[in-house]
């Protein structure tokens, strides 16, 4: 099923096993937002539009697209034996909401200037967070929701207020009480803890190795601490209404270096009762 996917992504009309031949399979959607898992031998070296890949011992690699990513991309595997197997994939574009409030209060709008400092402040400790390198691939020990609720927000998403246009929602937001349990979706090691970041309140991050990382905000209690590692299903937190919200809810982001991706592609859709268990 793999191997199939893998050339229905790819665009190629090869004959059986010759994909196989090259080293080299992938699985998951040439769409923007998406993580695609790949594998390949592992004595060779893979770059994404020249920029090189992590390999575990057993060849696997993990890459991203953010929101607004190119149409196309090379992927390119260099052999140890000199062969070069170049893909160049193309990206599918996706179409997001956009949603449109005017007259609003320009409180409402843009943060107070006697906060811009702190502002960037957080902002510098997330990105040292999200940019942590570990080769270790916990984003093989498989995926799963990390909260049960309904889904109130999705990836992609926009508002233009007062006509001015804001900032992309990079995230899946589930809608469920304040104390709610959010579990590790996959495992990983805990890089940051802040239980009071102006933006999103309560934040969590835990990075999956590979440069894969899962931010979690607006949380209430937060269970974990730096350097913590943590395996999927594991309760690191509960579900808050902390930062700039109007309601207790939990927002998934992740990160592959400093492409935002959609966590979504990791998990089945969430089931009308919230239970959320993934694969």
């Amino acid at each position: 099923m793999k191997y199939l996917r893998a050339l229905i992504l790819l665009g190629l009309c090869l004959a059986p096993g010759s994909l196989l031949a090259e080293d080299l399979e992938l699985d998951g959607f040439l769409r923007q937002g998406s993580i695609v898992f790949g594998k390949t031998d592992p004595k060779a070296e893979v770059t994404l539009d020249g920029r090189s890949l992590r390999l575990t011992e057993d060849g696997r690699f993990v890459f991203g697209f953010g929101r607004d990513f190119a149409p196309g991309a090379t992927l390119k595997v260099h052999h140890s034996d000199g062969r070069v197997v170049e893909r160049v994939l193309a990206i599918e574009k996706r179409e997001y909401q956009i949603q449109r409030i005017d007259g609003l209060p320009d409180s409402k709008v843009t943060p107070p200037e006697d906060v811009w400092e702190r502002i960037q402040k957080e902002n510098a400790k997330v990105k040292a967070a999200r940019a942590v390198d570990r080769p270790d691939a916990d984003f093989l020990s498989g995926w799963q929701w990390p909260a049960k609720g309904i889904i109130s927000g999705v990836y992609g998403s926009q508002r233009i207020l007062n006509g001015n246009p804001r900032r992309p929602h990079f995230g899946v937001d589930v809608a469920a009480p304040t104390g709610t349990p959010v579990v590790a979706p996959a495992d990983g090691i805990v890089t940051l803890s802040e239980p009071d970041l102006y933006f999103s309140g309560g934040t969590v991050i835990l990075d999956h190795g590979h440069g894969l990382s899962s931010s979690f905000l607006h949380l209430h209690e937060l269970l974990v601490e730096p350097g913590q590692k943590i395996k999927r299903g594991e309760v690191i937190a509960t579900i808050g209404a902390t930062g700039r919200v109007t309601g207790a809810h939990l927002d998934w982001r992740m990160n592959w270096y400093d492409e935002r991706v959609d966590p979504t592609f990791l998990v089945p859709p969430m089931p009308p009762s919230g239970e959320g268990e993934g694969g």
